[in-house]
């Protein structure tokens, strides 16, 4: 199936006379026939579900699904798009160990990496994605465990190019970890152009009616984690009475050891109701995605032509200097535009708020526009050095453009301009 049908159809086939939306198992606990049973489940032996913590028939299905539209043997659902994150680094690296990560990522991630795992005892370098491969080098130390990036940066709209992290990451014998959150898999699958892990913040696009937070962590099933730098995954797990995950789970080892050792002891698990409300938002998703970018195109091209505006960040405008990445990469760059009104921050303070029709939001990738100012919100914690390394100013402003008539959209930016 394309990724249109996907959309509608992955996950779940219903049989005769079943509901054809998928059904909303709202249960934290499951019947078995005999204790035996029970016991093969906690040694990983059979298939099924043992408690809502680590697995849910209803989440399941959607599981299935967005693995099959990222192209990955496997998924795991999150409640946040923080947690995914989280679980996908962790299932690899621990107490003592480093990870390199682009410098162009969204804030919660440079604070989760550069402030909580550093408590955690795992150190991170942050780089410049546009280097060069020999300088990128110069990060991979001997304790490295992976290496970072995001499909669409937030907020500096800049695009990875995911082939050179990949020929970073596996000439060093460490996988790849792709947040392509903005990029969602209509309008770009990482894995096929190297990428190991996926994850995605589906609380936006994914969802895309800012009903819920949520995240998702998609394996590819690529990567050889039995290569001699991972002994978690080829060494027996004593709390599963000695499963060894590469030779019991295969391809399958790196999502199979985040469902049943981490989600098993974090619960970041969503509810049945969560993954149904975002199977709802999925089955949209290739429609939405085909009309955020055709209206963020034509935004864009308005913000090019005012005097007011100090530049734009937007892949397909001419002379941005992500196009070429964009057009090898991408199907669309999103509905979301970063642009930087002269003046700085009160300027860019006067602008949003003399919007009327674009909501003053913490969030991105919604059905509405909004627009947010993301040195006095998401990355107001980072110093100036990490802003400008993030690639944001202080007249820096997050566009979300949404489904909304396009005319209607650029009106409204039109008449706030007037008051800069």
């Amino acid at each position: 199936m394309r990724i249109e049908t996907q959309c509608l159809h992955e996950g779940y086939s219903p049989k005769n006379g079943e509901a054809r939306n998928i059904p909303i198992y709202q249960s934290s606990t499951y019947k078995y026939e005999s204790t035996e049973h029970v016991g093969k489940l906690f040694d990983l032996a059979v298939e099924g579900h043992m408690y809502s913590r680590i697995s849910n028939p209803t989440v399941a299905m959607v599981e299935e699904k967005i693995a099959a539209l990222e192209g990955g043997v496997g998924a795991l659902c999150t409640t946040s798009g923080q947690a995914a994150n989280m679980l996908a680094v962790l299932n690899i690296a621990k107490a003592g160990d480093h990870i390199v990560s682009s410098s162009e990522i969204y804030g919660g991630t440079i604070n989760l990496f550069n402030v909580t795992m550093k408590k955690m005892g795992i150190e991170v370098t942050f780089v410049d994605q546009n280097a060069p491969l020999s300088e990128l080098q110069k990060a991979i130390r001997p304790n490295t465990k992976l290496v970072f990036g995001e499909t669409i940066a937030n907020p500096s709209i800049s695009v990875l190019d995911i082939e050179k992290f990949a020929q970073l990451a596996h000439s060093n014998g460490l996988p790849l970890i792709v947040d392509s959150t903005f990029a969602t898999p209509v309008l770009c699958k990482p894995i096929e152009y190297g990428a190991d892990i996926v994850v995605h913040s589906t609380t936006k696009y994914m969802d895309g009616h800012a009903l819920q937070i949520g995240g998702v962590i998609v394996d590819s099933g690529k990567f050889d984690w039995a290569n001699g730098k991972y002994p978690e995954f080829t060494e027996p797990d004593d709390s599963y009475h000695g499963v060894v995950y590469t030779e019991m789970f295969g391809k399958a080892a790196f999502i199979t050891k985040a469902r049943v050792q981490l989600m098993r002891d974090m619960g970041v698990y969503p509810t049945a109701i969560s993954a149904f409300l975002l199977n709802m938002g999925l089955e949209t998703l290739a429609v939405r995605m085909d009309r955020y970018c055709s209206n963020a195109e034509k935004v864009a091209e308005f913000l090019c032509k005012s005097d007011k505006i100090e530049f734009v960040n937007y892949p397909t405008v001419k002379g941005n200097k992500y196009y070429d990445l964009a057009k090898k990469y991408l199907k669309g760059c999103s509905g979301v535009i970063s642009f930087s009104i002269k003046g700085g921050r009160e300027n860019a303070v006067r602008f949003m708020d003399s919007l009327k029709l674009a909501s003053n939001e913490v969030h991105v990738a919604d059905i509405r526009t909004c627009v947010l100012h993301p040195a006095s919100a998401t990355h107001r914690q980072l110093t100036d050095e990490q802003l400008i390394a993030a690639g944001i100013t202080p007249g820096l402003i997050r566009f979300s453009v949404g489904l909304e008539n396009v005319d209607d959209i650029i009106d409204d930016i039109k008449q706030a301009l007037e008051n800069v």
